[in-house]
């Protein structure tokens, strides 16, 4: 099992490429399965998850190809071609679904089009339940019949989908995105009200609207579709990943350092730029990205809540943490997305941070400095949390399990050491 190896105290300067969003191409993916047509997507990034969802794909009768590799580890001319052809069986078996809770989104298109499913209920990351059920109450609102047998989601609209509307009781992205998908496809309008807003919704909105859809309402919370018969395929380009920028953008305020992020967009990243500003760092846009600095005085603390986009978002709650254990005053993190989002603390405390949970709220008092440790990851965003602290910690760190990094992070140790980390991957 890998480990990542790192001597901290090194202001990180110099420029990172950021890829496609990993979040925005999983549904993108999945939507693939709504056309006989093939479906081109491009900014796909090199990650465990997008493999992941390429064997289940193909696992599901996609052809896939993949045409072209973008130079220097860029990922703009990496192309996948994806060709639905319908599957003997319409099953996500468990194998496959319980590495990826992304999984799950294969189950609307299925579903829309060929009036049947079978789904394994997911795994994925350690933080909570984070149930499928409004998943469910979606389709059955479209007319689908659902039942759980064995631990699968055994789906049928055997007169196909009707449209709704389908209101939901607490925003949920994956829940948003597998409703949207269905309706596309769904006889009449759907009306999804308490939609979710992330820039992911958006970049699956607008792929679907070149494939032929007719979507209004994109990036608001009411999403209104007229459904149609078929669908066309299209050419795409992923967004880029808001997670990956925000975590890189932190790299530079925690190490005192000057980065310059290319291939992204400030207003993707909004909500985490004003509070990294706050903090002290500064955040300011390129022709091609985002610059973050912090070269004139300490981290400040600062009280933060998670909230669904347009707030801060769940996904940099842990990299946030692990700047604020090495600021000047107390902070307040809540967080209101997730439970068992904090299982990073006690890795940070083992680091010398001062950190106590209470509920769902983690008091951080900041520290002077932070000690090199052996740690070990529990998650995507908690592994790249111990990273960040790691640049910044006096000593060595190792930190182990780091597969839950290769998740959602491409190259992160030649992305950083091209900046001046002193950075290595152990392989056992």
């Amino acid at each position: 099992m890998d480990r990542i190896c790192i001597q901290g105290g090194q202001p990180l300067s110099g420029t990172i490429q950021i890829g496609g969003a990993k979040n925005a191409a999983l549904p993108l993916m999945a939507a693939s399965l709504l056309t006989s047509e093939t479906l081109c997507l491009s900014n796909l990034p090199h990650l465990a998850d997008i493999t992941t969802m390429v064997h289940l794909l193909s696992e599901l009768g996609v052809e896939i190809s993949m045409n072209g590799d973008a130079p220097n580890g860029g990922h703009v001319s990496r192309v996948f071609g994806l060709s639905a052809k319908e599957p003997e069986d319409k099953t996500a078996p468990y194998e496959l679904v319980r590495r990826m809770r992304a999984s799950v989104l294969v189950l609307g298109p299925l579903l829309a089009r060929w009036g049947e499913a079978k789904v394994s209920l997911p795994g994925g990351c350690a933080i909570g339940t984070r149930p499928v059920d409004l998943h469910l109450e979606g389709f059955k609102a479209l007319g689908a019949e659902i039942e759980l047998e064995e631990g699968y989601i055994q789906a049928s609209a055997p007169n196909g989908l009707k449209g709704a509307r389908v209101v939901f009781p607490s925003v949920s992205v994956g829940a948003t995105e597998n409703v949207l998908m269905a309706a596309s496809l769904a006889e009449g309008e759907t009306t999804i009200a308490n939609a979710a807003r992330e820039p992911e919704i958006a970049d699956l909105a607008h792929c679907l609207q070149t494939m032929g859809a007719e979507i209004e309402g994109i990036g608001t919370d009411t999403l209104t579709v007229t459904g149609k018969s078929s669908l066309q395929g299209g050419d795409y380009q992923v967004i880029p990943d808001r997670i990956e920028t925000g975590s890189y953008a932190v790299a530079a305020a925690i190490t005192g350092g000057d980065i310059t992020l290319t291939g992204t967009k400030l207003e993707l990243v909004d909500a985490v730029a004003d509070v990294l500003v706050r903090a002290g760092a500064e955040v300011s846009e390129t022709d091609d990205g985002v610059r973050i600095t912090r070269t004139n005085g300490g981290i400040k603390g600062v009280d933060v809540m998670t909230e669904p986009y347009p707030g801060f978002p769940t996904d940099m709650q842990a990299q946030l943490m692990a700047l604020l254990t090495v600021s000047e005053g107390a902070s307040m993190i809540t967080e209101t997305i997730f439970e068992n989002r904090f299982m990073h603390v006690p890795e940070l405390c083992r680091m010398g941070a001062d950190i106590n949970v209470h509920g769902a709220s983690a008091i951080v008092r900041g520290v002077e400095k932070l000690s090199g440790a052996e740690l070990m990851a529990t998650d995507l965003r908690a592994s790249i949390s111990l990273v960040l602290a790691a640049l910044a910690a006096d000593g060595e760190t190792i930190v182990n399990r780091v597969y839950h990094l290769d998740r959602g992070y491409e190259r992160v140790e030649d992305k950083l050491a091209a900046c001046g980390a002193d950075i290595d991957r152990l392989e056992d």
